[in-house]
């Protein structure tokens, strides 16, 4: 999510009505559109080139593409910011060169994870790979919530035979989607990482006009597309009618330090919003606080090693649960 625009999957650049839907995930820029990458083929653990994901049939008939690797337990579960596809996992920004996009790597989070533990990420309908072409999952109607989400991530993880405990993981949007299934399926999870997450606390911590801006903003994006909306204002309404987790789990929360903006509403910068809605987050889930981390929202690709420690360390603490 910023306000300039973000880079898709590292292979589309869309215009800021994309990246204000509920932010973009990994990819997203800082504030200005970057240019389309070079499409390039995903990388496995072990360097090589290929695409291990695979449709899964979860009913109805409907596939979602899944990529699970590694093995251990708890099963860390990736879940992508608005728009993006599971592969982005996969890729990381070079610092040298940031303006040519997205690059696979070994260093990547999904592929990092796999070194020590089992690791799933997915392709929600809606959602554009690295090349720039729509996932293959099956498309759904627009917008969706972060409930329908749990649902789908439910689905796959159950129709592909992944069985928890989980960790999950969630950068942007896809924090809470995380947050809601850590919620809703607390018995099948052990821990909850979220990566410059959005959350309900944004509905407070921005100004009515900011909040009321953004949402106008999401509602005039064109559905022809079948491209992922977030519904914002059903999903605070879903998580308000959810239960609490029980108790607190293993958790970090990762947030941006260097200054980007939803440019929305008449109230100045939003940056102060999102800082404050992350430090609410963090005490809701009694998680560790890591606000040094030399990057704006796309924490994923631009500090991977920084996600994959975090998720190393909620890892390790719920196994010693």
């Amino acid at each position: 999510m910023s306000g300039g625009g973000r880079v898709l999957a590292g292979a589309v650049t869309v215009v800021a009505a994309l990246a204000l839907a509920a932010g973009g995930g990994p990819a997203a820029s800082r504030g200005t559109a970057t240019p389309a990458a070079t499409p390039a083929a995903a990388v496995s653990p072990g360097g090589i080139a290929g695409d291990p994901s695979r449709p899964v049939p979860v009913g109805g008939g409907r596939d979602i593409r899944l990529d699970c690797r590694g093995t251990g337990s708890p099963t860390v579960v990736l879940v992508s910011g608005t728009g993006g596809a599971g592969d982005e996992w996969t890729h990381v920004v070079d610092p040298a060169t940031p303006a040519a996009g997205l690059k696979p790597s070994t260093a990547a989070v999904l592929p990092t994870v796999a070194s020590f533990t089992r690791v799933c990420a997915y392709d929600r309908p809606g959602t554009t790979r690295t090349d720039g072409k729509p996932t293959s999952s099956t498309p759904v109607p627009q917008p969706t919530t972060a409930r329908a989400g749990v649902r789908d991530l439910r689905a796959v993880l159950s129709a592909a035979g992944e069985h928890g405990p989980f960790v999950l993981v969630g950068a942007s949007w896809g924090a809470m989607i995380a947050e809601l299934f850590a919620r809703t399926d607390f018995p099948h999870v052990s821990g909850l990482v979220t990566v410059d997450g959005a959350s309900p606390y944004l509905r407070d911590t921005l100004t009515p006009a900011q909040w009321s801006d953004w949402m106008h903003k999401i509602e005039a994006m064109d559905r022809g597309k079948g491209l992922e909306v977030p519904d914002y204002e059903a999903s605070v309404a879903e998580f308000r009618g959810a239960p609490p987790m029980p108790h607190p789990l293993p958790a970090a929360v990762l947030t941006s330090d260097k200054p980007w903006d939803l440019a929305v509403g008449d109230g100045g910068s939003t940056w102060p919003a999102w800082l404050a809605a992350q430090d609410d987050l963090a005490r809701e889930l009694h998680a560790r606080h890591i606000t040094d981390t030399d990057s704006g929202h796309g924490i994923a690709v631009e500090r991977p090693r920084l996600v994959a420690d975090a998720v190393r360390e909620v890892v390790d603490e719920a196994r010693k649960q």
